[in-house]
């Protein structure tokens, strides 16, 4: 699976209407990825809540 870069994410955004910049994209980028290991781990957990 290809990773997503910030310029991708920066012309995902520019789509839809937001503008943002590489630095800003690299940190939404990030954030992203932090979430889907939380959420990943917690599925692998079996935390059911």
């Amino acid at each position: 699976m290809e990773k997503l870069s910030p310029e991708k994410v920066m012309a995902m955004l520019k789509e839809k209407g937001v503008e943002v910049s590489v630095e800003q994209a690299a940190s939404i980028l990030k954030f992203l990825r932090k979430l889907a290991n939380i959420v990943v781990a917690q599925y692998l957990k079996g935390g059911k809540q």
